[in-house]
């Protein structure tokens, strides 16, 4: 599966000479460009496996290189560094360094699905794209985005108590990522909200931010969540080679 596109190629790999001449020819300037050679030291032979291992990243194998998910992404009409089809090709060819340096931009899918449409061999690069973060997640490659964070304080709240509360939400949310409680937008829809909402609503929800209300015999199906959550996490970090959490 060669790579031909030079947007593709690091540009510290393309070497030109100002002037150069082969047995009596002038080749100077951009007809000489030679693209360096490169040992891979950082050659992963299970990266492939390892994606796929991960939700979403199961059909992996089957992408032949056709380049219709990066010609149908949203994302990639505004940044051509966003490139699906390159970062599947990385992945199958275990160029891990490589696939690491977009590491910033691979989590910016934004799970509109076009890709997944246009694909002719059902890879659903939509879910790679996941699968992908997932594992640089895993791999402690980036940390945790804010609405990863967000996710975390929300699902603990459903698995605690059975019941969502949303100004503990977006406290515990703010608590996580260092921001003040006094947002100004926050500020703008509490007192929308004071204005609108009868005495009675706006006491009942001051109350539940006190006393925690929570689903009545919600204690069997909070165990049986939290087990199948730690299965899942369990599972997944085995997937990328880490074992399970507390293991030395």
């Amino acid at each position: 599966m060669p790579i031909h596109e030079k947007s593709l190629i690091r540009p510290e790999k393309l070497v030109e000479h100002e002037e150069l001449v082969i047995e009596g020819m002038d080749v100077s300037g951009h007809w000489s460009t030679f693209i360096e050679g490169r040992s891979v030291p950082d050659y992963n032979e299970t990266l492939q496996e390892e994606i796929a291992a991960l939700p979403g990243g199961e059909n992996i194998h089957r992408c032949w290189q056709c380049g219709s998910c990066t010609n149908a992404c949203t994302v990639n009409a505004l940044n051509p560094d966003f490139n699906p089809r390159y970062w599947i090709y990385l992945i199958r060819m275990g160029m891990e360094e490589e696939l690491l340096r977009d590491k910033d931009i691979i989590w910016q899918c934004v799970s509109c699905n076009k890709c997944t449409y246009a694909c002719p061999r059902d890879v659903v690069p939509e879910q790679v794209m996941k699968a992908t973060s997932h594992w640089l997640e895993l791999k402690g490659h980036t940390p945790k985005s804010p609405s990863m964070i967000f996710d975390e304080a929300f699902s603990e709240q459903v698995f605690e108590r059975g019941k969502i509360e949303d100004g503990l939400v977006l406290r515990e949310f703010f608590k996580r990522t260092g921001q003040p409680v006094t947002q100004p937008w926050l500020v703008a829809l509490v007192s929308g909200l004071v204005k609108r909402f009868p005495v009675f609503y706006l006491m009942k929800l001051g109350l539940a931010t006190v006393f925690r209300p929570r689903t009545r015999g919600w204690g069997k199906a909070r165990d049986a969540i939290e087990e199948y959550v730690h299965e899942c996490e369990e599972r997944n970090r085995r997937a990328v080679g880490l074992g399970t959490k507390g293991a030395k």
